[in-house]
């Protein structure tokens, strides 16, 4: 096979067969998995990732300190806060020495609060950091999904409190497995391999790729303002979660071999490895919620490049096609169909679909049914059967949208578009009067 044919595959022939069309479901995995690897590579230079992921590590380092601070006070409320100390310890800021600075700056955040020092517009501008930390994140994940409206303030700060009520109880849950799993090993001690095989550092190794899962998923699927099925956000948590995993273990090899061999930066090799590992750390979620994405919405680009092209002609003629069959379901009293279900009916994009209906719901030819069982909505005709003319339908079509906006028309083109109406309202064959005669 040459390079032009694989090119020509992944470009365009690949996206040119709907999911229902596969044959058998290691074919159909095979060509999703294909597909979301390429609208990924695809994500990442068109939306800008990279530079979404500096502007999420830079605002992350000026967010971190307020961040604990508040993850802290919950904890402290919930007399754990020395477990939290602990879970950071043995995290990569504990290779790095600076989780005493850190917890000391978090310390005399709560010490001013408690004093009274930070009453009022102190409080106000630690909450703030916290509040536009997570809002950059959500807007850069609503970005990726193309979601046009972010949540209501009100939402936003519910949404934020539970994260950072969830975070500690999250860490002291994966410390409390973790010394239950140390007890157990404990107790069967008499059996040397199985000591062996659950050791206390692999038990802690397993708990924090299980917690960085879990994080990441939540991540995926509470973040962007859409909603996002779990098995699309399962996926690139585990994945990315792994990777970032593993880009702590790889940034604690570096931060030990730099502080012991290094002559440039001696013991400040930490800072520059740190900045590294957040940027990094911001693209691999990034990534993921792009992975997400594609994962979810991998039938929108079923026949892009077509679609793009395509003639009115023959999108009026699959929009009539569509309204003959939900009239017919309706006047043989069978159930509404969903977009989807339409689609896979007559092997159809789904984003084609979905574009034909919501103009046919816009003009009123169409409205939408909430059937009960079903997620997604139904359509049902909106006028008597008997009305719905060819001639009708496509008059509305034609309507909708806005006309007569220019400001400065000339009274010659005012004339013309007169005696064009005239000609469409009085149904004269247009092809019969030459665009002169206008």
């Amino acid at each position: 096979m040459k390079i032009s044919d694989i090119i020509r595959f992944v470009r365009y022939d690949m996206w040119r067969r709907t999911t229902t069309e596969f044959d058998g479901f290691f074919q159909r995995l095979g060509y999703s998995i294909i597909r979301t690897i390429v609208l990924v590579v695809r994500g990442f230079g068109s939306k800008n990732l990279n530079d979404k992921a500096k502007s999420l590590s830079f605002s992350l380092i000026f967010a971190i300190v307020p961040i604990l601070a508040m993850v802290l006070a919950v904890a402290k409320g919930f007399g754990v806060a020395d477990v939290i100390e602990q879970q950071l310890n043995q995290s990569f800021l504990g290779e790095t020495g600076m989780v005493p600075t850190i917890m000391e700056m978090v310390e005399r955040y709560l010490e001013t609060a408690q004093g009274g020092v930070f009453i009022g517009i102190g409080i106000l501008i630690l909450l703030w950091a916290v509040y536009s930390f997570f809002q950059s994140v959500e807007s850069a994940f609503n970005q990726i999904w193309n979601v046009q409206k972010s949540r209501s303030i009100l939402r936003q700060v519910t949404a934020y409190i539970a994260i950072v009520v969830m975070i500690p109880i999250l860490i002291v849950c994966s410390a409390g497995i973790n010394i239950f799993l140390h007890s157990a090993v404990e107790g069967f001690a008499q059996l040397q391999s199985f000591e062996h095989l659950l050791h206390h550092s692999a038990n802690v190794q397993f708990l924090q790729f299980t917690i960085c899962w879990l994080l990441f998923t939540g991540m995926y699927i509470a973040i962007p303002n859409t909603k996002v099925r779990f098995w699309a956000a399962i996926i690139p948590g585990v994945l990315m979660g792994t990777l970032f995993q593993l880009l702590q273990m790889l940034s604690v090899y570096l931060i030990a071999m730099l502080s012991r061999t290094s002559i440039v930066y001696g013991a400040f090799a930490t800072i520059p490895i740190l900045m590294t590992m957040l940027q990094y750390a911001s693209l691999l979620i990034l990534i993921g919620a792009e992975m997400s994405y594609a994962i979810q919405n991998n039938e929108e680009f079923e026949y892009e490049d077509d679609l793009n092209g395509m003639s009115r002609r023959y999108k009026d003629f699959i929009m009539l096609y569509l309204l003959s069959v939900i009239i017919k379901r309706f006047e043989a009293d069978e159930a509404p169909m969903t977009a989807h279900q339409l689609a896979i009916r007559d092997h159809l994009p789904i984003r084609l679909v979905n574009q034909l209906l919501g103009r046919m719901v816009a003009t009123g030819i169409l409205r939408e049914v909430y059937v009960e069982g079903e997620e997604e909505r139904t359509f049902q005709p909106a006028l008597d059967t008997h009305k719905i003319s060819i001639g009708m339908v496509t008059e509305r079509i034609e309507k909708q949208g806005s006309e007569q906006f220019l400001q400065a028309t000339t009274e010659e083109m005012q004339a013309f578009w007169e005696k064009y109406i005239q000609l469409k309202n009085d149904h004269q064959t247009l092809n019969q009067v030459m665009v002169d005669e206008l």
